[in-house]
């Protein structure tokens, strides 16, 4: 064996294996994108969370993280790691875990997501569940901000208009919503022959009524059907989608409506469609879950019992 073959050459042994728990603080980083939400699910303060990711980037001799202003992204290596570790690390979360005490009741399931689209399909869906013993907590909220709070540890559960970016969080599609573009019958009937005569610029002379300024949904509906942009500034903004439909019912204007939300006033005539195309905006809607094996039967039932129903929304 030459030298420079020799075992006890300095240098030449294989580094150790990161640590079990610097491991596990890498993954929390990893799902929560901030040291600040790692800490919080951690239980560890964050000086602390940072300290052990920069021992762990020395031992690897590798960045993991690139600093945000908020939050951290993970680079490639990082992406290579968790893909690596997660599964053994949560399989072994899940065979440490505490187990459950005879009859002890599970905690709170936390779902979360938009409150016209809990209210109106998940609720009732999940209510065999709750006269069955499962406990819930819901809150609503905007996609974005719901899922930072999912990343933080704050929900189990959160149903999201967008699929969120990244490998961190699992997301499968949930539902599709098809938009339709309404009004109540005494504005339909002014509006039939205008509709049919000047198309949808004879609804600028309509009060609209909306979500919020800048028009999200209307402002989709304009582009995809009518592939023009919508110019009409809101006459009424409601940041609750029941509240646009009441509103609209008592004939306030006209507005674009998930048909979910508006299918009964649809079928009773209360609210009359004003356009029907063959190929309406649609938009999916996603179920995610929180990162890591669940140590909460309940949130697996919740999340199948939520699958299921929505095939007949």
């Amino acid at each position: 064996m030459s030298q420079s073959d020799s075992p006890d050459r300095a240098g030449a042994a294989a580094p150790h294996p990161p640590d079990l728990n610097l491991l596990r603080t890498f993954l929390a980083v990893y799902r929560a994108g901030s040291f600040t939400g790692a800490a919080q699910l951690l239980g560890l303060s964050q000086p602390t969370v940072t300290t052990q990711m920069r021992t762990l980037e020395r031992q690897t001799g590798r960045e993991l993280f690139q600093r945000l202003p908020r939050g951290v992204a993970p680079t490639a290596v990082a992406d290579e790691l968790a893909a690596r570790v997660a599964p053994g690390l949560d399989l072994l979360a899940a065979a440490t875990g505490p187990d459950e005490e005879p009859g002890r009741t599970p905690a709170p399931v936390h779902l979360a997501g938009p409150a016209e689209f809990l209210c109106t399909c998940a609720l009732p869906a999940l209510a065999p569940l709750v006269a069955d013993g499962v406990r819930l907590r819901v809150a609503t909220g905007l996609t974005d901000a719901l899922l930072d709070e999912l990343r933080a540890g704050r929900h189990d559960l959160v149903v999201a208009t967008v699929r969120p970016r990244g490998r961190a969080l699992s997301a499968v599609p949930l539902t599709d919503e098809e938009f339709v573009l309404v009004a109540a019958p005494a504005w339909a009937e002014r509006l039939r022959e205008p509709l049919a005569a000047d198309g949808p610029s004879a609804l600028h002379r309509v009060p609209l009524v909306t979500y919020a300024e800048d028009l999200p949904i209307a402002r989709r509906y304009w582009r995809h059907v009518f592939g023009r942009r919508l110019s009409c500034p809101a006459a009424v903004t409601v940041p609750d989608l029941r509240g646009v439909k009441a509103a609209v019912m008592a004939g306030a204007g006209f507005s674009v409506l998930p048909r979910y939300l508006c299918a009964e006033e649809l079928a009773a005539g209360s609210l009359v469609p004003l356009h029907e195309p063959d190929d309406p905006p649609i938009n999916t809607a996603f179920l995610v879950q929180r990162p890591g094996v669940p140590d909460n039967p309940h949130v697996t039932r919740v999340r199948e019992h939520l699958l299921r129903a929505a095939r007949t929304w």
